[in-house]
């Protein structure tokens, strides 16, 4: 059955309640690759508690859960893939706190029978309390065995376009042979990232780690390298999950920057340097 556009563009989904600890934001930081090197005090601030605690800005999306919107989509999921996705930070998250979060459909795009649908859904998280956003979640779902349904709501948005020159910065990241079983503990208990049967049957040769963590992994590379791991110069950041990643890969991101615009793409160079992060675009700020 063809997926109905016009119920789409219609749900209304009631929003989502959440509540988090700085237990929470610490087992994302440690899931994502921060405190790799226990005497890096910059990164300590991530994972040890104290008056200095940080929280990495792309803790937003494991902070919430709420996925009833791909299942009321009307789309194949089990062809379906979380193809890009994008962060807007409005304030730096809290080490605790409770949110509330709103979900609509914004975007609908037809690649063509055979080519897949686009499908992008913004999800804002709120203090639950005073009701201020803290961060937009913008997940771009491609089901691909829903093409051909013969509408868009637009032109599909251009990835975005990557310099030509040599990176002004490069950042590695080791991620560990049980980094996909660490990182589900932040919610996305999919089978495929921890059970060997079930990787088999989606035609890997074992599990994979999730496209979440290592959009996390290029995420830390990225305030390393451009932010000075300070989170509240991350304004923005998205990018497209283009191949998948094997717990134990070591991470290499690309960073160049033009301005306050920060352009990063993560390749692994043991696997022929396939990209697995690319066309990644970061907006900053100047630090204080």
């Amino acid at each position: 059955m063809a997926v109905n556009h016009e119920r789409l563009l219609a749900l209304q989904l009631p929003d989502h309640e959440c509540a988090w600890t700085q237990r929470d934001c610490q087992l994302y930081a440690l899931a994502t690759g921060f405190g790799q090197d226990p005497l890096d005090e910059r990164e300590l601030r991530y994972v040890l508690e104290g008056p200095g605690f940080l929280v990495s800005p792309t803790n937003a999306i494991t902070l919430y859960y709420d996925d009833r919107w791909m299942q009321e989509s009307g789309v194949n999921l089990a062809m379906s893939l979380h193809g890009e996705q994008r962060n807007v930070f409005h304030r730096p998250i809290p080490p605790e706190g409770r949110g509330r979060v709103s979900s609509r459909i914004t975007g609908i795009y037809d690649k063509g029978p055979g080519r897949g649908l686009l499908v992008v859904c913004e999800q804002v998280l709120r203090d639950a309390t005073s009701g201020e956003p803290i961060a937009t979640n913008i997940i771009t779902n491609f089901a691909r065995a829903d093409g051909g349904i013969g509408f868009s709501t637009g032109s599909a948005p251009t990835p975005h376009t990557m310099p030509t020159r040599a990176a002004d910065t490069v950042v590695e990241g080791v991620t560990r042979p049980e980094q996909a079983l660490a990182y589900r503990l932040c919610g996305d208990r999919n089978p495929l990232h921890a059970d060997p049967t079930t990787a088999r049957a989606a035609g890997f040769s074992r599990p994979i780690l999730h496209g979440m963590c290592t959009y996390g992994f290029a995420a830390r590379a990225v305030l390393q390298g451009a932010c000075g791991y300070d989170p509240r110069r991350l304004r923005t950041f998205g990018a497209r999950i283009s191949s998948p990643v094997y717990p134990g890969d070591i991470l290499r991101t690309e960073i160049w920057q033009d301005g306050a615009v920060v352009s990063f793409r993560t390749s692994v160079p043991a696997r022929d340097n396939v990209v697995v992060i690319n066309n990644g675009r970061a907006d900053v700020v100047a630090g204080s």
